[in-house]
């Protein structure tokens, strides 16, 4: 009995610090946190008792540093993702009441190398856990100074490779949304499949992970057509989509990942090749999270996986009322990570960042809603099911509230 009530009281605690850490960041909570100041501005400078001195930008002021290792300075445009990840994170801070963090931001220029140097220079600096880097290369090089001093890393890319034990993605990974969309096909008796994707790293992940939950529900795959396509050539897409007219009559399922243009291009093809497409459900990613997909008339009643998006929407009206412009969908991720490493410092004292901690099994409630980091470094999220309406999206199927009931 004894032994029980330890397990119990244990889970029970568990529970508790797993409902604090991320408590500011959900919609309705974060409410509550906005009358509350942390007295600091980004870039200030403190050095707590006993800490090595900092050099370059920090934000926060608290006892229990953090990196956050961003490319500030990169070629390409990406300076600017870096800086709207740095806005988030400045934004997460000001939004959790007396948080006993601060951020130690270093460039990573998105390279390897500027990866490496920047987690050296903020682990020398006391950084217990490290948030980023946003680009596979970068975070590959943070990951090796990572490892060898035991400080764990909690990354924002989307490529899986980079995943292992101690370096976590809390990025949207496409095998979580097509696990979701198809499994969800799958609930409402599609069985019969065929596929556009993009050749490519992304088009074979989406391919392996759309084979296995098609094959998981028991389904059949008619096709799997894999096309080229930049900007200005759209001509191998237009085609692959026109040969889907020879099985259009025996598959009801068509699923094409990719955002962007191709979905409405796929279906103006399939009209104009006089294709009879009226029991064929077209299924999306995560890729389809954008206006110019949501809002195409020509694909409503397409269905996509996606988080629930009240969160979001209302970070994005505080980013914009303090930065003056919108943020791309990708930055509520730095948001979550500040707030989760905010939230674990608070509640779970030195053990915050352990891989048991990190890892647990019940998870946490961020901005885009439930998600949990797997010991390989890979995450899950509990995601809806979305219905285009031509003017938007109504949600068909929520997102789970944990991860007992929803997977």
């Amino acid at each position: 009995m004894a032994s029980a009530m330890r397990c119990k009281t244990g889970q029970q605690q568990r529970r508790q610090f797993l409902k604090v850490a991320l408590a500011c960041s959900s919609a309705l909570a974060l409410s509550g946190c906005l009358g509350s100041s942390l007295g600091s501005l980004p870039g200030d400078q403190v050095q707590p008792t006993g800490q090595p001195e900092t050099t370059g930008e920090v934000i926060g002021t608290g006892s229990v540093r953090v990196g956050l290792l961003l490319p500030l300075g990169s070629s390409g445009g990406n300076a600017s993702i870096g800086t709207v990840f740095k806005n988030s994170a400045a934004l997460a801070l000001q939004n959790f009441p007396n948080a006993d963090v601060q951020l130690l931001v270093k460039d990573t220029g998105g390279t390897a190398e500027g990866g490496r140097s920047a987690a050296q220079s903020a682990i020398s600096e006391g950084a217990e856990l490290i948030l980023g880097p946003v680009f596979a290369p970068a975070v590959s090089g943070a990951a090796a100074a990572a490892r060898a001093t035991g400080v764990p890393v909690i990354a924002f890319s989307t490529d899986t490779s980079v995943a292992a034990r101690g370096v976590y993605l809390l990025s949207f990974l496409p095998e979580t949304d097509i696990k979701r969309i198809i499994g969800y096909a799958n609930s409402q008796q599609k069985r019969s499949y065929a596929a556009l994707i993009p050749e490519g790293s992304y088009g074979a992940v989406a391919e392996a992970a759309f084979r296995q939950e098609v094959g998981r529900g028991g389904g059949r795959i008619a096709t799997i057509q894999r096309y080229r396509m930049t900007v200005s050539d759209t001509s191998d897409l237009v085609a692959k989509a026109s040969s889907l007219n020879s099985v259009i009559n025996s598959i009801d399922a068509l699923f094409v990942p990719a955002g962007g243009t191709v979905p409405s291009l796929v279906m103006q093809t399939l009209v104009s090749q006089g294709a009879s497409i009226g029991n064929v459900k077209l299924l999306g990613s995560g890729q389809w999270d954008s206006a110019q997909v949501k809002n195409n008339q020509i694909l409503t009643g397409a269905w996509f996986a996606g988080p629930e998006d009240k969160g979001f929407q209302g970070f994005a009206q505080r980013y914009q009322s303090t930065y003056g412009s919108p943020p791309p969908r990708n930055a509520s991720l730095v948001y979550d990570g500040v707030t989760l490493a905010a939230g674990l410092i608070r509640s779970a004292g030195p053990q915050r960042f352990q891989q048991s901690i990190l890892t647990n099994r019940d998870g946490f409630i961020g901005i885009d809603g439930l998600f949990r980091f797997k010991s390989n470094g890979l995450n899950e999220r509990g995601l809806a099911v979305y219905q285009i309406t031509g003017r938007g999206t109504e949600v068909i199927s929520p997102a789970p509230r944990d991860f007992r009931t929803g997977f």
